[in-house]
């Protein structure tokens, strides 16, 4: 039976907090750009994989990076701050980390960027890359997640929660 607690209310276009399934999916096809370069410098056998536990250990206990350029260390180092930045160190293998990003990734399709605009803008910041058409796949997902949420909550009677995710899954849609 659905229930209105199971999707937790929060500010923005969609719900923080909330569980959305597909979060493993889009996170473990998000890659570090220039792995070979990063690799490299850092003198260590790291995953492709931003998200991979040995990833996220070096990037976290930032071991190794005044060997990395500049550029790269400070785009790995703001997504440390911006995405492994927990009270307690064991909270990145909670998928902690995970759930953060999708939140950027709905975040920015919520202002209006598209999968291949996405991919740019955490290129940018954070020296990331995915496909585009995973991008897609993922947002089309999270649309298709809301509008179930949408409909349970209609019948359920809980008008309030069948808004907030007619509202979200609208702002996902462009």
């Amino acid at each position: 039976m659905f229930r209105a607690a199971d999707v937790r209310p929060g500010a923005g276009a969609f719900c923080p907090g909330a569980t959305y399934p597909g979060v493993v999916a889009i996170t473990d096809k998000i890659y570090l750009k220039n792995h070979r370069q990063i690799v490299s410098q850092l003198d260590a056998n790291i995953p492709k994989g931003a998200f991979k536990g040995a990833t996220l250990e070096v990037i976290y206990s930032g071991g190794g990076f005044e060997q990395l350029d500049d550029a790269t260390r400070d785009k790995l180092l703001a997504f440390a701050e911006n995405f492994l930045d927990c009270d307690d160190p064991d909270d990145i293998y909670t998928g902690y980390p995970e759930r953060k990003f999708v939140r950027y990734l709905l975040e920015l399709r919520a202002q209006g960027l598209g999968p291949d605009a996405i991919v740019d803008v955490m290129g940018d910041e954070y020296m990331l890359y995915a496909y585009p058409g995973d991008v897609l796949s993922f947002l089309d997902q999270a649309v298709r997640n809301l509008e179930a949420v949408e409909s349970l909550a209609d019948v359920e009677g809980e008008t309030e929660m069948a808004r907030r995710a007619r509202e979200a899954a609208k702002s996902l849609s462009g």
